[in-house]
């Protein structure tokens, strides 16, 4: 979980610096060249998110029963979620 973690951190940092080519290409088809740096910010922001909480996750279940750890795990997966529909919607003009 924690390796994992990582890698959509490294994804989302990528992603906020203007690289969006690792999204897939149907979800930056419609996004203006303007949009994009904006785009990359909102998905490489929910990516990070998501990414942390899968570290942190991978981190407390070591320590927590998992009743507890997976609350905050699931919070993360669910707000990452959120920013990165949201730059679909506005950017994209569309989930697809």
């Amino acid at each position: 979980m924690i390796i994992l973690g990582l890698i959509l951190v490294v994804l989302g940092i990528f992603n906020c610096r203007g690289n969006i080519s690792t999204i897939h290409w149907y979800n930056r088809r419609k996004v203006s060249e303007q949009d994009r740096p904006a785009y990359g910010k909102w998905m490489g922001a929910g990516t990070i998110v998501c990414g942390g909480g899968l570290i942190a996750g991978g981190i407390m279940r070591h320590f927590l029963p998992e009743h507890i750890w997976s609350i905050p795990l699931l919070a993360a997966i669910i707000l990452g979620l959120a920013f990165m529909l949201y730059a679909q919607i506005k950017y994209n003009r569309g989930i697809f």
